[in-house]
């Protein structure tokens, strides 16, 4: 459920040095040594772990696991550490050290922090489609994807598809917990990795010390159905919008623009010539209506480039699509392996969506069944898996849970995450204002976070930086001014 830009894409411790508890075979599977990541300075430490392919046959085929670990500041205290699950499906949580490295700091004070690259992702044998590496783009259009792509992807990727599994990814990941010989391991799962996150609550509850679930994809709630909630937090953005004198003298008519300028893409896209922005070199700009939806959608995601929204609709209707353009060749076609992303959402999230629930989905004001386009392409030539039994129960784990929503979500908003709380016995949901997807990053969020993590306490912690967060703001002008 992370943003990405093709049309399935809009759809993201303890000291190591003690391994004396790890068994005979856990350390002959295992390796580790340190290494240097992108974004990161200091030196940390890069691990592998075999695993079977199938948890039924330990002695068949065996994939590695790729995982990295970002040491505490101070190891000495010894607190559990906590581990990252990544979004998507799809993301590779291991090129995300970077980031993850600064945001979390708050928690990397007293934790190590555990990465690892789910089965299909990153280094763990990756799942990924090779043309959507080499589309650019300026010139690709969403609606030009078809089921022959999805074949031709599907006879790249290699392995026992229907092993790529959420249930199998978790069985890794506790796998690589007990290797390094934790015997407990917070979580933080965000988007797509809150539904991990709650896989693993069910599958090892006496693995988990406590949980952290940002933007929650319950059990409950299928993945992929973004067109209601996209069209709530596009209608909210226009809201604020009005709402602020400065964006209403700017962008008086912004929902009416917006309106006129899809029904004028329907008819008619548009093509014009920029400058490519990795090349340097005179290139076609085309602009469809689902490109032009797409892009917006994407931009929902984050307060950032939710700001520049407005901006973009308003140069968009009159003429000028270089502000979109820049937005897209800032974005790139994002890091997202698209073959797990398809072996996971097809199997297990569609079989489950009915017709009656795509017509309801679609019948909304901002992109109609835009978002079911990828699935409704891809999902009927997909190989196919069944979940287990009891995959689709929702998760009653007695295990202290922080619930963190964004109120401006476009993919999982609040009442996502009431699903998971009602069910959780132990839990508390904090909703953000002025915030969208996978706040559990932000300054105000991290603290609670590292705060919880301690108490193990989600109705006892310091609340007070949720009243500082900004309202949400708008560029003003191509010069800028908010």
């Amino acid at each position: 459920m992370d943003k990405m830009t093709t049309p399935w894409k809009c759809l993201a411790v303890v000291a190591l040095a003690s391994l004396s508890g790890l068994t005979k075979a856990s350390e002959d599977k295992l390796t580790l040594e340190d290494c240097h990541l992108d974004g990161i300075s200091q030196q940390v430490e890069c691990g592998k772990l075999q695993v079977p392919e199938n948890y039924q046959y330990p002695t068949g085929d065996q994939l590695t696991i790729n995982f990295a670990v970002l040491p505490a500041i101070d190891r000495n205290q010894n607190k559990e550490p906590i581990m990252f699950l990544a979004g998507g499906p799809g993301q590779a949580a291991v090129s995300l050290a970077g980031g993850l490295y600064q945001a979390f700091n708050e928690v990397r004070k007293t934790r190590d922090i555990i990465l690892v690259d789910q089965r299909g992702t990153g280094k763990s044998h990756p799942l990924q489609c090779e043309d959507d590496l080499e589309l650019d783009p300026y010139t690709y259009m969403p609606e030009a994807y078809t089921a022959a792509n999805v074949k031709s992807c599907i006879d790249k990727l290699e392995g026992d598809l229907s092993q790529f599994n959420s249930e199998n990814a978790i069985r890794d990941f506790d796998a690589v917990r007990a290797a390094l010989g934790h015997e407990k391991i917070a979580i933080y799962g965000g988007s797509y990795g809150t539904r991990a996150g709650l896989v693993y609550m069910r599958l090892f509850p006496e693995s988990l010390s406590a949980v952290v679930l940002d933007s929650v994809g319950p059990i409950e709630v299928p993945i992929g159905l973004f067109g209601k909630s996209s069209e709530r937090s596009f209608n909210m953005l226009i809201e604020n919008c009005q709402q602020d004198t400065s964006c209403q003298q700017a962008y008086p008519n912004l929902r009416q623009q917006f309106n006129q300028l899809i029904a004028q893409l329907e008819k008619q896209p548009v093509t014009i010539d920029i400058a490519h922005p990795t090349l340097g070199s005179k290139t076609e700009f085309l602009v469809s209506r689902a490109k032009f939806l797409s892009t917006i959608f994407t931009m929902l995601y984050g307060m950032e480039t939710r700001s520049l929204v407005p901006l973009v609709i308003d140069q968009a209707a009159k003429g000028n699509f270089s502000p979109l353009a820049g937005v897209i060749a800032s974005a790139g076609m994002g890091e997202m392996y698209v073959g797990l992303t398809l072996n996971i959402v097809c199997n297990e999230d569609i079989p489950k969506v009915t017709p009656s629930m795509f017509t309801e989905d679609a019948n909304n004001s901002f992109n109609g069944n835009l978002s079911h386009f990828a699935w409704n392409t891809a999902c009927p030539v997909w190989p196919q898996y069944r979940p287990s039994e009891d995959f689709y129960q929702p998760v009653t784990t007695d295990v202290a849970t922080l619930i963190i929503s964004g109120d401006l979500d476009p993919v999982t908003p609040p009442s996502n995450g009431e699903y998971s709380n009602k069910t959780l016995p132990n839990s508390k949901h904090i909703i953000m204002k002025d915030s969208s997807h996978t706040p559990g990053v932000s300054a105000c969020a991290i603290k609670m976070i590292a705060e919880f993590l301690d108490k193990k306490n989600p109705n006892d912690l310091d609340e007070s930086c949720l009243a500082d967060i900004p309202k949400e703001s708008f560029m003003l002008g191509l010069n800028g001014g908010a």
